[in-house]
């Protein structure tokens, strides 16, 4: 039976949490001394391959003088070559029986957590984050890989008998694999989501050219080794780094690409799924980010609401899908309740991720950090009150990096622009609200719809609250993240409205049949 990961859990469990600590950290100095600053190749037919155009440098957003490595800056000609050998793999990959494909992920998910520490030390350079973000990125990947292999073998391959309408008529309905999927994944969960999106495409028979975002090169190059590794073969599961201009024009325009699974903002991947359905109709399952709510209604435990709220709202800095972005607080309790808020954001370490105590580390680039200054001005600008942070971190040990204060806006008027847009930086607005109604039409008044939480002891008022909230993601009374925290196998991750395409969840029971069409097969004795 599938079981998640979740090794500091487990560890605190057996009152081991020291081993945690010590293994990370050893994991750190080995990358700091031997793993950084190399040149990597892309993956394509299981081979190394190398651009005409050289490499493109990935930098640490902690330090910028430090390079985690060089990677190729690919071109729409390295990524016609991928999809080619994609191609010419997929007739044998796909009819490698379910059964020994499953093995194959399986054997992934042991390799993956065997090197947890490595690849979340490396995380950390690559991406920011700290200790248990990183590890639990990695946990969430492990997951990913064992959950998907038990539902595929639970489905038996998605092939089921039919009733015969005659006697002599024998019918099933078997779901079969389309193709080349082209899989395009994000900075902020880079080994996670990129090994969610390719195992679903590849367990079910597909095979895969997959794109990271340029920030994170990294976490996708080793997954590509492992896979294979593990046995996938080397035409199945692609690897191609590069500019969005080319690779990822490619990769949506691309005739022989059958399938797209995407993750990042809604202006890409709107543009992406207009390019991909020009000609034909052809799946495009994407997730596209999210302006997520919770609601603290006067029967709240605020000590609890405000704990939920700020790791939601400042974990990672704010960039992740489903961060909370916005409060709604009831009058009665909303000033107790922001007081609560800025003493916990006040208390908040930002500096090196590496670090034990750290909880913020840096924006994962300049374009983060230039946003982040510039709504930060307009949150002092906007008619409402900045009651914690605001500002950039510049001088002595930030003087290299992306850092700034988790930022607390409070009672911004209605419709401000910081209440509306998805920001991906570490602000939170807290508004009043008098009845709950009202606090769900505006938790429901924007474009998005991914996570939403509550914080109430009534019962009523959650019920109402999971029946009127529209979002595809609820939580109520969820003190480890208000609206993030997302576990695979429990909480499939859907974006409703423009947060998604699909209305099915990633590691949920739904997902992996979208990758997959079905075909009727019938025959007559």
């Amino acid at each position: 039976m599938f079981e998640n990961e979740n090794t500091l859990g487990k560890l605190r469990a057996q009152g081991r949490e020291s081993y945690f600590h010590e293994s990370y950290e050893k994991a750190v100095e080995q990358v700091r001394k031997g793993k950084l600053g190399k040149n990597y190749p892309m993956i394509i037919g299981g081979k190394d391959a190398f651009s005409k155009e050289g490499t493109f440098v990935d930098k640490s957003p902690s330090d910028t003088d430090l390079v985690v490595g060089y990677f190729q800056k690919g071109t729409r000609q390295d990524a016609k070559e991928a999809i080619r050998a994609a191609k010419d793999e997929f007739e044998e990959w796909s009819s490698t029986p379910y059964q020994d494909r499953v093995k194959i992920f399986r054997r992934a998910a042991d390799i993956v957590s065997e090197r947890k520490f490595e690849l979340a030390a490396e995380m950390t350079f690559e991406n920011g984050k700290n200790r248990y973000e990183a590890v639990a990125d990695i946990d969430e990947a492990i997951d990913f890989l064992r959950y998907y292999s038990e539902e595929l073998e639970q489905n038996k391959g998605f092939d089921r008998v039919m009733r015969g309408v005659v006697p002599a008529e024998h019918a099933r309905s078997i779901l079969r694999p389309y193709g080349v999927w082209a899989v395009i994944s994000p900075f902020n969960f880079p080994l996670a989501i990129a090994t969610g999106m390719s195992t679903g495409a590849c367990i079910t028979g597909n095979t895969v050219v997959l794109k990271p975002a340029s920030d994170t090169p990294l976490m996708s190059y080793e997954l590509a080794r492992l896979v294979h590794r593990a046995g996938v073969p080397g035409g199945a599961f692609n690897y191609v780094t590069g500019p969005g201009s080319t690779v990822g024009s490619e990769l949506t325009e691309n005739e022989d690409v059958e399938g797209v699974a995407f993750t990042g903002s809604w202006d890409i991947g709107a543009h992406s799924f207009v390019e991909f359905q020009k000609g034909r109709p052809r799946p495009f399952i994407a997730e596209m980010g999210g302006k997520n709510a919770t609601i603290v209604t006067k029967n709240a435990d605020l000590e609890k609401a405000a704990e939920g709220v700020i790791k939601a709202a400042f974990g990672y800095g704010g960039q992740k899908c489903s961060a909370c972005s916005r409060v709604y607080v009831q009058n009665s309790v909303k000033d107790e309740f922001v007081k609560r808020l800025v003493e916990k954001a006040s208390a908040l370490k930002v500096g090196d991720p590496a670090e034990k105590e750290t909880f913020l580390g840096p924006l994962i680039n300049q374009s983060a950090y230039t946003n982040f200054a510039r709504y930060a001005e307009e949150a002092r600008n906007s008619g409402g009150r900045v009651a914690f942070g605001g500002g950039v971190l510049k001088e002595g040990k930030y003087a290299k990096g992306y850092f700034v204060e988790p930022t607390i806006l409070v009672d911004a008027p209605a419709g401000c622009k910081l209440l509306k847009t998805e920001l991906f930086v570490p602000i939170l607005a807290v508004e009043a609200f008098g009845d709950l109604e009202g606090a769900i039409n505006e938790l429901n008044d924007v474009v998005y719809g991914l996570t939403a939480g509550i914080f109430s002891a009534d019962k009523n008022e959650v019920d109402t609250f999971f029946t009127k909230a529209k979002a595809g993601v609820l939580y109520a009374n969820k003190v480890s993240g208000s609206t993030t925290g997302a576990m695979v196998g429990a909480q499939p991750f859907v974006g409703w409205k423009k947060s998604g395409s699909s209305g099915k969840g990633a590691g949920g029971p739904y997902y992996l049949q979208q990758f997959l069409r079905e075909q009727s097969q019938t025959f007559y004795t």
